[in-house]
């Protein structure tokens, strides 16, 4: 079918009042991560966010077309209603690319910046998609675990999103959602976080735009249902599908070293991960 637009996608299960379900956004890196994702959505019956970080762009030259016409095309093809996101954008000039490249949502990560240049970057960023059509997440308070960066600790001062200044950050910026820091990391092998659910319902009082819950792999499930129905709408998830990748490719090639054809380890990788899809699917979307 053709693709959705993520902010309908996020609108719709942000309109769940009954707090059941949130709109899953999984991480794209090679072919397999998108055809997987849509294989997931489909057996779950359910929508999902396809997301290309700015390190997968940079792992394909730094060139965002051709990852994300494939992305996009896997999607196109597919039964379920899926999205094309532009994920965790520092560079003004990937920013802009994204306009022609089929993306209808951009995430715009400042959150390295001072407040005040947050801000201002973030305004900035908001009135270039908006004037495109181009949906904006932006992030305030900081979740750790980020290519290239030391892990943060989830109780370390200036980390976790306070309620009063994500009032202030949204009106200033106009962003159409948040993503906020309440516990979770990136990056994450074991699900073991733990969120703070009563600041996860501060938050959801305090502000009128969608929440984001980066870092999702490692939460346990039960964590992500209650973290749904105190009011996150956007669920990420990255590290559990290459964990599950990773850890059938290593399964295949213990079992059988003398394999050369890619094909006979991408598949039950490829699998593997729509498995993993299809149950946080399951879980994310009630």
């Amino acid at each position: 079918m053709p693709l959705v637009r993520t902010g309908e996608l996020v609108s719709a299960a942000a309109e769940q009042r009954d707090g059941r379900g949130g709109v899953a956004a999984f991480n794209v890196i090679t072919l397999e991560h998108p055809e997987a994702i849509a294989a997931g959505a489909e057996r779950a019956g359910r929508p999902a966010i396809l997301q290309i970080s700015e390190n997968a762009v940079k792992f394909h030259g730094g060139r965002p077309a051709a990852v994300a016409a494939a992305t996009a095309a896997v999607a196109r093809a597919s039964a379920a209603p899926l999205s094309l996101h532009l994920d965790h954008v520092e560079s003004a000039e990937l920013l802009r690319a994204a306009d022609g490249e089929g993306f209808s949502s951009v995430m715009f990560d400042a959150s390295k910046l001072t407040y005040e240049a947050n801000v201002a970057a973030t305004a900035e960023a908001v009135a270039w998609g908006h004037a495109r059509g181009i949906w904006i997440e932006a992030e305030l308070g900081r979740v750790g675990g980020k290519d290239g960066e030391p892990p943060l600790g989830a109780h370390a001062p200036g980390v976790r999103t306070d309620p009063a200044e994500a009032v202030a950050y949204v009106s200033a910026t106009g962003v159409d959602a948040l993503a906020v820091a309440v516990g979770s990391s990136h990056a994450m092998t074991n699900r073991t976080a733990a969120l703070d659910h009563e600041l996860i319902g501060a938050l959801r009082r305090a502000v009128a735009v969608p929440l984001v819950l980066h870092g999702s792999s490692g939460v346990p499930d039960d964590e992500i249902r209650r973290a749904v129905a105190a009011g996150m709408v956007k669920i990420n998830v990255g590290t559990a599908l290459n964990t599950a990748f990773t850890a059938a490719v290593r399964a295949h090639l213990e079992a059988d070293p003398k394999t050369v054809d890619p094909r006979k380890y991408l598949a039950p990788a490829r699998e593997a991960m729509t498995g993993t899809v299809a149950a946080f699917l399951k879980v994310i979307g009630g």
